[in-house]
């Protein structure tokens, strides 16, 4: 593979920690969420960094594949919804919804759109597959 770009982040201190990125755009405070034990607060957690880069990868493969069908898209939403959860065995398991939204467009064209983009094109869901649980969904 010929890599194109590499994104470079440092986390310190874990889920009650920080993270930085190499250019310094992403500085966050990180917190483990209540429902996880934690404080919460005004702070992230890699859940929600997972989610934010989910949603905004899947909605251009889904974009994509639209302008590829010569049906580009005008407005479009994608959000994440990244859960976490401890299996029979004690370890944690993530799962994720991808909630799509294009407003105006026939349902079963998205549906087609958003399941070209999730099998073949968007990294994110390559790189789960077989590994996370993710469904995707249209919605009005």
């Amino acid at each position: 593979m010929d890599i194109l770009y590499t994104a470079s982040a440092t986390a310190k201190g874990g889920r009650a920690g920080h993270v930085r990125s190499s250019d310094g755009v992403l500085d966050l405070a990180l917190a483990y969420p209540k429902e996880l034990g934690g404080l919460g607060g005004d702070a992230t957690n890699p859940e929600q960094l997972f989610a934010a880069g989910y949603s905004a990868c899947f909605e251009n493969a889904l974009m994509r594949v639209a302008r590829e069908k010569k049906a580009p898209l005008k407005e479009s939403t994608v959000t994440a919804h990244v859960g976490i959860g401890r299996e029979e065995d004690g370890f944690f398991r993530l799962t994720v919804t991808l909630e799509v939204s294009a407003p105006g467009r026939e349902r079963a064209e998205i549906e087609e759109f958003a399941r070209i983009a999730h099998d073949e094109v968007c990294p994110y869901s390559r790189a789960t597959r077989g590994n996370i649980d993710v469904t995707v969904k249209v919605v009005e």
